[in-house]
Parts: structure tokens; C-alpha cells; sequence
């Protein structure tokens, strides 16, 4: 994987804020990683139809493994038989906040074991509140990612297909795979 560090990220690790990434994966089936920096790694989602700015929009987040923070910047074709064979795209990038100001305030850590975590995004394709709300938990463990009813919220939008291609390089997920799949696969 190409793990190089971009001038953004470069200048995301110089401010206090923590990184979040949406790449969108065409794998198994085509999902949306939805990550956020906590504690030194990306705490990442599956959403099946990836992220809305409609607030009356419930999208399911299926919990996957931690990744390094270096995954923030990866986008290609991750080879058969290896975790996560697919087509990777860098679909939006931006840090975040936590919307629990007050000075006793849970940090997202807290939050995440709560099972309720609230933040304000500032992304290249989304902005604003979203929430994410743990309904089940053991194996079967499910999220919702629900966009919060507020300024950056459009009912009317629909980012995920009108604005299908990478932040990062403006390619889309045929290209990608046209363009970095082994040779015996093109």
C-alpha cells in the first residue's frame, strides 16, 4: 500500500484537530469505511450506502477493525486474498470536533463505550453534526449514522451519487482499478 503522507495530512497532524476519512470501498459489496481518529487509530464503520445529509436518513454502520492512521491516505486495489480485497477510493477527508463542549465532558473514547458519539464534521464533501448510536451490541453489534438537524443538513442532496469520485485524486473506482490492478487482472 502507498501509506506517503500528503501535504493535507501533513498539515492535519500539525493542528490539534483529529482526521476523519470516508473511503469508499468496492469489495465483498460496495460500502463506504467510515473512520474517525481516536486515541491514535482510525475507529472505523462499514455503511452499506454510505453517509447522508438528510436528517430523517438512518444509515447503518456495521463496527471493523481499528486501522493504522496511515490508512487515511491509502487508495487503490488492495490484492485478493488480503483484508479488504477491493477497489479503495478516498471519497471525503477533513478533521472533526467533539460536540460535547463542556469542561467535564466525554471525550469520543467515552463515548464510543457509551455507545453515543456526537461530532461536527468538516469534510470536502459533507460538513456539520452527526451522530453515531450503537442499537446492538456482542457480535451482532450495529450502529446508525444519522446526519443531526442542523445548517449543513439537505434533505435535497445526495452526495453519494452525485459526487461519486476520490477528494484525493478525482479518479473514480473503475479507474482506480484500471489503473493499479495487477497486470494479470487488466
Amino acid at each position: 500500500m502507498d501509506t506517503a503522507m500528503s501535504n493535507q495530512d501533513t498539515q492535519q497532524k500539525d493542528n490539534a484537530q483529529p482526521i476523519f476519512v470516508i473511503q469508499k470501498h468496492d469489495a465483498t459489496s460496495l460500502h463506504y469505511d467510515f473512520r474517525i481518529e481516536v486515541d491514535g487509530v482510525l475507529v472505523s464503520w462499514a455503511v452499506p450506502k454510505g453517509p447522508s445529509t438528510d436528517p430523517s436518513e438512518k444509515r447503518l454502520a456495521m463496527p471493523t477493525e481499528d486501522h493504522a492512521m496511515e490508512h487515511a491516505d491509502y487508495e487503490g486495489v488492495v490484492p485478493e486474498g488480503e483484508y479488504g480485497a477491493g477497489t479503495v477510493l478516498i471519497w471525503d477527508r477533513g478533521t472533526y470536533r467533539n460536540l460535547k463542549e463542556e469542561p467535564d465532558a466525554k471525550s469520543v473514547a467515552q463515548q464510543l463505550e457509551d455507545g453515543h458519539v456526537t461530532i461536527w464534521l468538516e469534510g470536502e464533501k459533507i460538513s456539520g453534526g452527526y451522530s453515531l448510536n450503537r442499537i446492538a451490541t456482542g457480535e451482532d453489534e450495529r450502529w446508525l449514522l444519522v446526519k443531526m438537524d442542523d445548517e449543513e443538513a439537505d434533505a435535497r442532496r445526495n452526495p453519494t451519487s452525485t459526487e461519486p469520485d476520490s477528494v484525493k485524486t478525482g479518479r473514480s473506482l473503475k479507474e482506480i482499478r484500471q489503473e493499479e490492478a495487477p497486470e494479470d487482472d487488466a
